[in-house]
């Protein structure tokens, strides 16, 4: 059952961090130091597996999976305290409140106080602990001997900071959310560092007291396991309190997504028929959905902007009738706008390709009340709907009806 749960709280930890990833890359510090406790808390969930364990046993070093999972602990409690203190904003302000003076100079100590730590843990690991072959749980195997427990010590200090100011500041910050979502994520992350706190005094106890007073290793073994699942909980409840705020932005996200698959057809072509519009060359439908290049909000805004450059170059290849024949085309289509607009381009392009660019551009197409990207997008959704299902046909039967009306006109 105890494996179970460390390979749970493994993957959930590892899918965060995953899904947080692109902070790295165009995040700010606050978003970067969020991403870094979760992917240092991710790899030291991960070499606590026994899958993960077996494999870094096969170093040359005993137990050398005990010691980088204390060093990945470490790292993402110094992220962590970063993340708390960046949450205030900048520290420019002459006067703040004293909470926060208290969680920023914690989290700039954090930096000299964590590199004195890993030192003293790694002068600990390879002098003090007694480690003669490889053990299944470092603690439970160790306990009751005062090397292990001085080394334990010194790497517990960090969560109990950590634990301790986190806890005060969530708590602190879960009474003023403006949202019920937030409320709930920080009450719940809150908790989490309470529990982590009770977690770690125990484990301190622990140490110490099976060196004062020799135990049973049965008696060690379940107090060792009995805090493991306190600690894999609490890891579960630090993933569902951050999770809960991001549902909203995850669900904006995923709607943007949906709308740049819809409109990659449209975009494509238009983008394709005028090298240079975009910024980068068009991709397929799938890489560009996956790359990270830029935020998916970002990209969308360029897409509307590239398909919208795009049309007003087309009105130098459209014939000046064209609109007239998709609008006459399309006049029983269930949504007949947007099918006269998608008409429009699919036969604009073509002509594009097989005739020379006019001096003057043909009118231009029906002016639409955006008041933002998304208003925008969502009608270019309803374009590219269309566009998606008109064959090269149908845009040179357009053409031909356009060139009947120019003659007709013309008569």
């Amino acid at each position: 059952m105890l494996d179970f749960f460390r390979y749970l709280t493994a993957a959930v930890m590892t899918l965060i961090a995953i899904w947080r990833f692109p902070a790295v890359r165009y995040g700010d510090a606050h978003r970067r130091a969020l991403w870094g406790g979760y992917a240092g808390f991710a790899v030291a969930l991960l070499l606590y597996t026994p899958a993960v364990m077996q494999a870094v046993d096969n170093i040359p070093v005993v137990d050398l999976s005990a010691l980088l999972r204390h060093f990945a602990s470490t790292a993402a409690i110094i992220a962590s305290l970063t993340y708390v203190a960046t949450s205030y904003g900048k520290s420019s302000e002459a006067v703040v409140p004293r909470h926060v003076a208290v969680s920023r100079w914690i989290a700039r100590a954090s930096y000299p106080a964590g590199a004195i730590g890993v030192t003293l843990l790694t002068i600990l690991f390879f002098t003090a602990v007694h480690r003669p072959r490889q053990t299944d749980d470092f603690l439970s195997e160790h306990v009751g001997e005062w090397g292990a427990a001085a080394y334990m010590s010194v790497f517990y200090f960090f969560p109990l900071v950590t634990t301790a100011v986190c806890g005060f500041q969530w708590t602190r910050a879960s009474r003023q959310a403006e949202t019920t979502s937030m409320r709930i994520g920080l009450r719940l992350m809150g908790i989490s560092m309470w529990m982590g706190l009770a977690h770690t005094m125990a484990r301190i106890f622990i140490v110490w007291a099976a060196v004062l007073f020799p135990l049973s290793h049965s008696t060690i073994e379940t107090l060792v396991d009995l805090t493991a699942m306190w600690m894999n909980l609490l890891f579960l409840i630090v993933a569902v309190g951050a999770s809960i705020p991001t549902t909203s932005a995850a669900a904006a996200r995923w709607k943007t997504l949906k709308t740049l698959y819809r409109l990659h057809p449209l975009w494509f072509d238009l983008v394709k028929a005028f090298p240079g519009t975009s910024l980068y060359p068009p991709g397929s439908r799938l890489a560009e959905l996956i790359h990270i290049r830029v935020p998916s909000d970002v990209r969308l805004d360029r897409w509307t902007q590239d398909i919208a450059d795009a049309c007003e170059k087309l009105r130098y290849y459209a014939p000046e009738t064209l609109l007239w024949a998709a609008e006459d085309m399309t006049a029983s289509h269930p949504d007949p706008e947007p099918a006269a607009e998608a008409y429009w381009i699919a036969a604009a392009i073509r002509a594009a390709a097989s005739t020379k660019a006019s001096q003057y551009a043909t009118g231009p197409l029906q002016a639409k009340p955006f008041v933002d990207t998304d208003s925008e997008a969502a009608w270019l959704r309803r374009v590219s709907k269309v566009y998606a299902h008109i064959t090269t046909a149908d845009a040179q039967e357009l053409l031909q009806q356009s060139a009947e009306l120019t003659l007709e006109s013309g008569a």
